[in-house]
């Protein structure tokens, strides 16, 4: 819960007694509850101090009990905290809920405590059985957040810890906790029980003046945790200690019949539940990730739990190693002087020992020298943190979960939380392994990794991917279990549901390449018949265009992945050649933002067709469209642009008929908005179209001679589109271009005498012996990859 407060008291009727040697002893005529903050380190402390002192016959704990049976694998060497318990609904695992402990955390340390001393140790909350089931009842609302809309300020929900920093004249809840409770020793106390009995007041105090604080589901919870109390003191007297959230403190040692409480749990909604543990993540234990009970700086916390003895010196340390790591330079002198600038700050403020507010002034003013830019560095890393917990393998799973760690194992693929870049050689059985299990995860809604563009080779048989688990994806884990126990099963069935129920031809053509790369040698036949279906009820061209491109690229990968994709050649040679026919028409009468849309798929079809199977008849059918589209006058300038680059670029269209064509297209008859979309299309969107300006000084001379010509008042019309076209250019490209405007290329559009430059810096023709001499290291790299 946010506003849960580290505070509470003794049970009703409690009292400590010393015992010989000056100790104090827990007297058990009535229960000792243990109210806590949630992951707060001087709970944890305190918790353990009393739990020694009073050595009760039983251990109950806020949380679902449903995880009860869970329990004793606490005990195991190989669960690493953080974990979070996680339950879900059988029938719906997206319906799901978490309940994250740290080593810090007061509930962890009461579990370890009473497995380490064979005392019986239960879970007392609302089961997660009802809960989970309620979660849309809007009468029972978030627990974690307030009621939208809500006007009502009695309805508004208190943060106690806020409350009782007001009244203690602190202006920030964090500080005043940590004065009160995390600088205090918690061996050091002479009554280990004190602490509770003075906070357990406090929160009385507060639950008398607040009632439930806006909190409606808290009374259901507080009945159940007062019902298993009474069914724990039946069996193990009144020898039983609780550990809750403080704020639960009053309500648990609140006179109440079990009658009444019994009557108000009759009649909850229930579902199946599924309980595990789960790795956690001090990122996630932190409240801007949107738990609740969250906490500002679990990486912090975890220090002060964790120090032995001088922990501002040991924090100091770190910190210091952490910069060192990043080249900064930070010697034992600022960490000696930072620690006495701490420690002055905290006597200037009033403060027990130096905070988390003191050591970061600190650092930021000696370690960083005043930069907010390394200190981010710090809170990211160690105010924060990025410690991953881990579970046993004997944890419960569901079988598709148990699958994915076999293949995670057997492929050296763990699970980190950190995100990291990985390389991927397709050749590899390994790597391809890997590359399977990511895109078949990706189908099936784990996104554990997404695809980069690689540092390296960008041939067809490399990857490269950025990994990053997080907690949140084990959920996602049990919501795909119901396509299957393992990860092939599953994602085939996926694909094949999804082949079944897409209509977009577009959305089919990005399943088909999806499958190939996830290799789904089942689903594919079932995609490829609905793609088939697909496109032969699907006459408009812009969606075919779409198409066409995700199964051109899927192609690709039947050489390196062995896949047989002779279907799917077919379909795409079909989709192509219908694109050849209904593309001209299509591309009439469109306004500005058609003719843009049009062009990026202009752009798609002519690569796909350069990466399907040789065709010579296709290739000519194509190269005739882009002629009919470069000089039909009825089609945008921004298409006839494109269409007559596309041409020269493959050598497809003579550069004095290129030449002919801008003339024609930059006439003083021609509307001037008109001619700028050409130039747009001709020279803009790719990388080569500032330097072909660069190199042909005919083409640039037109296009200068036409900006000259363009009247005043079309100069304003035509502006955005020249800045977006040459705006797009590099800044060397830009600046050549300038130069050579300056210096005054040949207007007339003319070509250079024999033997003469075209532009300035530049020889008069190629040079053939000088380019032959790249030839031995291009081979030596092509033979090195294999291409």
């Amino acid at each position: 819960m946010t506003t849960a407060v580290t505070t509470a008291g003794h049970g009703a009727g409690a009292a400590s007694a010393t015992a010989p040697g000056g100790e104090k002893r827990w007297q058990g005529r009535e229960p000792l509850v243990l109210g806590v903050r949630h992951h707060g380190p001087g709970s944890a402390r305190a918790v353990q101090t009393a739990l020694d002192a009073a050595m009760p016959r039983a251990v109950l704990i806020e949380g679902p009990p449903e995880g009860d049976a869970l329990l004793p694998l606490a005990a195991d060497e190989s669960m690493v905290p953080p974990v979070a318990l996680l339950a879900h609904a059988v029938d719906d695992p997206g319906r799901a809920a978490f309940w994250p402990m740290a080593a810090f955390s007061p509930e962890w340390v009461a579990i370890r405590w009473a497995l380490a001393h064979e005392v019986p140790v239960r879970f007392i909350d609302l089961p997660a059985a009802h809960s989970l089931a309620a979660a849309s009842d809007p009468t029972w609302g978030d627990e974690d957040e307030a009621q939208p809309g809500s006007t009502d300020e009695a309805a508004l929900r208190i943060d106690p810890l806020a409350v009782l920093a007001d009244a203690a004249g602190y202006d920030d809840p964090e500080r005043w906790w940590e004065d009160v409770i995390e600088h205090r020793g918690g061996s050091a106390v002479a009554d280990p029980f004190a602490p509770f009995a003075v906070l357990g007041e406090a929160m009385a105090a507060l639950r008398e003046e607040y009632g439930h604080g806006g909190r409606d589901r808290d009374l259901v919870r507080e009945a159940h945790m007062r019902v298993q109390l009474y069914v724990a003191r039946k069996e193990f007297g009144h020898e039983v200690a609780v550990v809750c959230g403080a704020w639960h403190v009053p309500a648990l040692t609140a006179k109440s019949t079990v009658t009444a409480d019994r009557a108000l749990l009759k009649g909850l909604p229930k579902v199946k539940t599924e309980t595990t543990w789960v790795p956690w993540t001090h990122r996630r234990l932190a409240r801007r990730t949107g738990y609740g009970a969250g906490i500002d700086s679990p990486g912090w916390y975890a220090h002060l739990f964790g120090a032995p003895d001088r922990p501002v010196e040991r924090w100091m340390t770190k910190v210091a190693g952490l910069l060192r790591d990043e080249d900064r330079f930070v010697s034992s002198a600022h960490v000696i002087e930072a620690v006495r600038l701490a420690g002055t700050l905290a006597a200037m403020r009033g403060r027990p020992l130096a905070g988390l507010s003191e050591t970061t002034d600190a650092i930021r003013a000696v370690m960083c020298d005043g930069s907010e830019v390394p200190l981010e560095l710090v809170q990211d890393r160690l105010i924060i943190g990025d410690v991953l917990g881990e579970v046993p393998e004997s944890a419960p799973a569901v079988p598709l979960q148990r699958d994915l760690a076999r293949l995670q194992r057997s492929l050296r693929l763990k699970p980190e939380l950190l995100e990291r870049e990985l390389e991927l050689d397709l050749r590899k059985e390994t790597d391809s392994g890997r590359s399977r299990l990511l895109h078949r995860l990706r189908l099936l809604s784990v996104d554990w990794g997404a695809t980069a563009a690689g540092r390296g080779s960008t041939g067809t048989f490399r990857e490269t991917w950025r990994l990053r688990w997080e907690p949140e994806l084990f959920v996602k884990v049990a919501e795909a279990g119901i396509w299957g126990t393992t990860v092939l099963a599953a994602a085939t069935a996926r694909a094949e549901s999804e082949a079944a129920s897409v209509t977009a031809l577009a959305e089919v053509t990005a399943l088909a390449e999806r499958c190939l790369l996830a290799e789904l040698p089942d689903a594919l036949p079932v995609v490829m018949k609905a793609l088939a279906d697909r496109a032969a009820l699907d006459a408009d061209v812009g969606h075919l265009a779409q198409a066409l491109p995700a199964l051109a690229r899927s192609l690709r990968y039947g050489d390196v992945r062995s896949t047989d994709t002779a279907a799917l050649g077919e379909v795409a040679t079909g989709l192509a050649e219908r694109i050849c026919v209904g593309l001209p028409p299509a591309c009439v009468g469109l306004d500005a933002d058609g003719a843009a849309e049009m062009r990026g798929h202009l752009d798609g079809v002519h690569t796909a067709v350069g990466l399907l199977p040789e065709s010579e008849e296709l290739s000519a059918r194509w190269t005739e469209v882009l002629r009919r589209l470069a000089v039909r006058d009825t089609v945008p300038g921004v298409i006839r642009g494109r269409a007559a680059r596309l041409l020269l670029d493959d050598g497809r269209l003579e550069e004095d008929e290129a030449a002919r064509l801008m003339g024609l297209a930059l006439s003083p008859g021609t509307p001037p908005a008109d001619a700028a979309a050409w130039i747009e299309g001709f020279v803009g969107g790719t990388a080569g179209g500032g330097m072909l300006l660069v190199h042909d000084e005919r083409l640039l001379g037109l296009v200068d001679a036409w900006l000259v010509s363009v009247p005043g008042d079309a100069f304003t019309d035509v502006l955005p589109l020249l800045r977006r076209t040459f705006s797009a250019y590099e800044p060397g490209v830009r600046r050549t271009l300038g130069e050579l405007v300056r210096r005054g290329p040949a207007a007339t559009g003319t070509a250079p005498a024999a033997g003469e430059s075209g532009v300035p810096g530049f020889g008069a023709g190629i040079d053939e012996a000088r380019a032959d001499s790249v030839l031995p290291v291009l081979r030596l790299i092509l033979e090195g990859e294999h291409v």
